[in-house]
Parts: C-alpha cells; structure tokens; sequence
C-alpha cells in the first residue's frame, strides 16, 4: 500500500527550545525552565530560540541597523557544558552592574553568570532581572 506522508512542519524556536530542554537531565532542566520563564517573563520584547547549541534570548523589537557580528540583538545564551548552568551575556561589559552577577573581563564585551543550583538562582533572581531591565534600556531603538 502507497501511503502519503505527511509533510511536518519545522518546530518553532519556542518548540526547539522546549525539545532541547526536555533531553536535559532532570535537575538541570529544573533550573533551565526556570531561568527561562524568568528571562522571558522580564519584558515581552524578549524572544528565545536555539543558538549556539543552546537555548539563547534575544531583543526582538525594533532596532537601528547594525553589522551582525555585533550581536547586538543577542541578550542571554546559555552555556550548559559540563554540567555547569552558566548565562552569557554576549555584550554584557555594556550594562552597568552594580550587584556583582556578571564575572569576567573579556575582550569581546561579553560577560557570564554562573549559577550552581536552583536556590542559587532564586536567590539572585532580582539581580538577573535588573541586569536584564539594564541592557534592554542600552539598545539602540
């Protein structure tokens, strides 16, 4: 019998970002849902999507033109290598943080956080969401 196949459609970033977290490990995805939903929740122009190999956030509002390779759009991408939960902010040298979560001095202007489990996180949510509230007044509308 020739049956028809059904053509299926590509997963939406939302759809690729929840596979890409349900093959987590469970205390992990734990963490990463809810990283996700507080990013998310900060501002309704804060879009998510696969990149890099990892769920990532992004501006998805109107923007001035600009070369790509600044990756100014980019907000948060996570770094789930070796079991560590890590955020990088790919431009976060940009905002002014004055709670102490972003680490690091590279050369690119990006910034991390690290994080270790999910009661390090609930404890230093209002810090994320202001560093997040801070890089989204910085771009360049």
């Amino acid at each position: 019998m020739n049956e028809v196949k059904k053509k299926s459609k590509p997963l939406s970033d939302e759809e690729q970002v929840s596979a890409h977290i349900k093959k987590l490990d469970p205390d992990t995805r734990k963490i990463i849902q809810y990283l996700r939903d507080l990013i998310l929740s900060t501002d309704k122009e804060i879009a998510e999507r696969i990149k890099w190999n990892n769920p990532s956030f992004y501006y998805k509002g109107e923007m001035k033109p600009f070369d790509p390779k600044e990756y100014k759009r980019e907000l948060i991408v996570f770094n789930l290598f070796k079991g560590r939960i890590m955020l990088v902010f790919p431009s976060g040298a940009k905002v002014n943080d004055t709670t102490g979560l972003l680490e690091g001095d590279y050369k690119d202007g990006r910034r991390t956080a690290v994080f270790k489990d999910l009661e390090d996180v609930k404890s230093r949510e209002k810090d994320l969401k202001k560093i997040i509230k801070a890089w989204l007044k910085l771009i360049d509308k």
